[in-house]
């Protein structure tokens, strides 16, 4: 017996965690709105970015205004949490601890000198009570002692008396401390210990100040400055030196020679030194500016005492001169100054303040590239892994996803690459154009105005309910009963039924006048300001995917105008956009236009359909646009003698108004009298409704039967 396989699914609800699927209509369906508003498939996907994008799954992509929201967040937290004052109380604390651990070693030798006096002096007065004479002295005399157990060691009585000068030397020189941290480091720096502890806790403090100023210009400095020697800081200074002039060269245009630089210093920056010189200086200005930053969010009193706190550490002049040379050139190739306002409690030593800087400097970074694709579309351009560090691994979840989006819309054939730019393809243009068709089918089915389906071939038309016999050449639109029942009469009842020719019943049709239409659509400013561009233009789309899918005899031609007229393709209909630079309606142009392209049908029913939301407010004078407003009588009797024209050679015009304003309505009341054509009052929301159902109920012309 053969093995067989079946194969199981197992479904469940959606929880998140599932891979989210793409989908190409999901896609065009999001883009639909700001594609026929803006009329730019690249805007429309930006804004789709921004916004992000619902999968079929019930799952969402985060777009970058949430991201964007994220990172605010994760700022103000930290701007809520942290003093940057503290940074200073930190450093005002070691130094207390330090002074405590030295202040009491110098009262313990201060102590030992005192008890040494207090021996001396009982000392000198046994002596005297006893005549000076040591062998007459009575162990067992009842002489009070001070000190049970006096040192008569001569040595240790010199030493102690000595400490005990030390001591008040350095008790002076501590009572004389500068009250400010700096001024205090700045003091100890020449001082000598006599605690070993506290000398350990100020050499490390020395240390981090040190490292702090070195980390201001240097990513890794922790191999840099460990355990440095006067060698090391020799080296050092030649190679801040050397930087200097690679950045001079830079700046000259001339070649740096990063190559020959890392050769000789590379060892310096770290485990992962930089591999270009922007690399380089894009840490150093990092640096740089988290450090800025740092003092910028202090007073003027604390940001004095913090520079002179972290500047002559190294104890060389020539140093410190070349690294603020540096800090000089790297602020001339790219000068930042940020302030943050830190408004919490939360403590901080000096060293989780330039770390926290530099994350918000890494903040402040994301969000500008973040802002920087929502209007230039370019996610390469995002930090992905700074994007996953900050937010999470969703987030870079989400980056990866909106990256595909284009190309699951060329892998169904909607878009393609275009030189630099992407375009729809046909198919992308009628998928547009049917959604547009099934939104306004889908209004008209809720509003029960009239649901019209997509009706079906026949060879004369619409298939009717009324059936005929079948002719040689007829569409096989079998009418079956009938059929049957005619074999029955002919044969008599009983099985089986046999069917010859003559059986044949089909469906009768309707024929469909052929009609040729021109769609004249307002792109004036007022129609976007007023809200109706957008629904004209799904209208243009929505009539285009009716006509060529349903009924593909008629003809469609789409005009546009403002102050002048301009003929519009199907394919050009999605990138369609007003008109914000001229003033004007200019309906006697797009008459003529429309005039000329129905000249070339002469059978059939001839229209035009006009949307528009003005009166005309522009004509043509010897072939160029003239603009007044409100219109004058020039322009208004300009464009009814094109009404005339039209009406003379029975072209029918109706009229979709999206405005009531009583210029409009006079201009149509003279236009509707002189061509006998209709008018619509429509708002723009229902505009897609009247003017579909209008345009399918006028094609059902019985003109003969079969």
């Amino acid at each position: 017996m053969p093995f067989r396989y079946t194969a199981f699914n197992r479904y469940s609800s959606w929880d998140g965690s599932q891979s989210p699927e793409i989908n190409a209509d999901n896609i065009m369906a999001a883009l639909t709105d700001d594609l026929m508003e803006f009329g730019d498939l690249e805007q429309a996907m930006r804004y789709m970015m921004q916004r992000g994008l619902d999968s079929e799954e019930g799952s969402h992509i985060q777009g970058m205004r949430d991201m964007l929201k994220q990172l605010k967040e994760q700022r103000n937290q930290r701007l809520e949490q942290y003093d940057m004052s503290s940074v200073l109380d930190d450093i005002r604390r070691q130094l207390d601890e330090i002074l405590a651990l030295e202040q009491a070693t110098i009262e313990d030798w201060q102590n030992q000198e005192k008890h040494q006096a207090e021996s001396d002096h009982f000392m000198d007065n046994l002596m005297k009570d006893l005549g000076s004479d040591p062998d007459s002295i009575n162990p067992e005399s009842s002489v009070s002692d001070p000190d049970p157990d006096p040192d008569p060691d001569p040595d240790s009585s010199f030493t102690n008396r000595v400490l005990g000068d030390i001591g008040k030397q350095n008790q002076a020189f501590l009572d004389n401390l500068p009250p400010d941290p700096a001024g205090k480091v700045r003091a100890l720096e020449k001082y000598e210990f006599l605690n070993t502890e506290a000398q350990k806790k100020f050499l490390k403090l020395l240390d981090d100040l040190k490292k702090s100023m070195t980390r201001s210009y240097f990513k890794d400095v922790q191999d840099m400055v460990q355990n440095m020697s006067a060698g090391d800081i020799e080296r050092m200074k030649q190679m801040v030196k050397d930087l200097n002039e690679m950045l001079v060269k830079k700046i000259a245009g001339e070649d740096p020679g990063f190559e020959d630089f890392m050769n000789q210093y590379g060892d310096m920056f770290g485990d992962n030194p930089p591999k270009t010189l922007d690399e380089l200086l894009e840490q150093m200005q990092a640096q740089i500016a988290a450090t800025q930053s740092l003092l910028n969010s202090m007073s003027p009193e604390q940001q004095q005492q913090l520079q002179e706190l972290m500047s002559g550490k190294f104890g060389d002049p020539e140093l410190e001169h070349e690294l603020a040379q540096l800090q000089k050139e790297l602020q001339f190739l790219n000068p930042q100054e940020k302030r943050y306002n830190f408004s919490g409690d939360g403590e901080l030593d000096l060293k989780a303040a330039m770390e926290l800087m530099r994350e918000m400097q890494e903040l402040d970074a994301l969000e500008q590239q973040l802002q920087k694709a929502q209007y230039d579309g370019k996610l390469d351009n995002i930090n992905a892994d700074k994007l996953q560090e900050l937010l999470g691994d969703k987030a870079r979840e989400n980056l990866d996803e909106m990256q595909k989006l284009m190309k699951v819309l060329e892998d169904a054939g909607y878009v393609r690459k275009d030189g630099d730019k992407w375009a729809l393809t046909p198919r992308g243009s009628r998928n547009l154009g049917q959604k547009a068709l099934g939104e306004i089918y889908q209004r008209l089915k809720k509003q029960n105005m009239g649901n019209h389906a997509t009706p079906e071939e026949g060879r004369f038309g619409e298939r009717l309910e009324e059936s005929k016999p079948y002719e040689f050449g007829d569409r096989f639109h079998l009418h079956m009963s009938r059929t049957m029942r005619n074999a029955i009469n002919r044969e008599g009842p009983g099985s089986p039924i046999r069917l010859q020719t003559e059986d044949f019943e089909i469906y009768r049709s309707e024929q469909i006048t052929q009609t040729a239409t021109v769609l004249m659509v307002d792109l004036s400013w007022s129609m976007a300001l007023r809200g109706s561009f957008q629904p004209a233009k799904k209208v243009a789309m929505a009539l285009h995917q009716l006509i060529s899918s349903a009924y593909p005899r008629d003809s469609l031609y789409v005009v546009g105008f403002s102050a002048i007229a301009k003929d519009i393709q199907a394919h050009d209909l999605p990138y369609l956009q007003y008109d914000d630079y001229l003033l004007g309606t200019n309906m006697q142009h797009a008459l003529l236009l429309a005039e000329k392209k129905l000249a070339r049908h002469q059978q059939g029913t001839r229209q035009i359909i006009m949307i528009t939301d003005g009166e005309p407010t522009a004509h043509l004078e010897d072939g160029r646009p003239v603009f007044a407003y409100p219109p004058t009588p020039t322009c208004i009797n300009k464009t009814l003698r094109e009404v005339r024209n039209c009406t003379t050679k029975g072209i029918t015009i109706n009229t979709f108004m999206l405005d009531q304003s009583h210029y409009l309505k006079a201009f149509v009341d003279q236009m509707t009298k002189i061509n006998g054509g209709r008018v619509f009052y429509a708002e723009p929301h229902n505009l897609g409704e009247y003017l579909l159902v209008d345009y399918v109920q006028n094609k059902k012309k019985r003109l003969r039967r079969r």
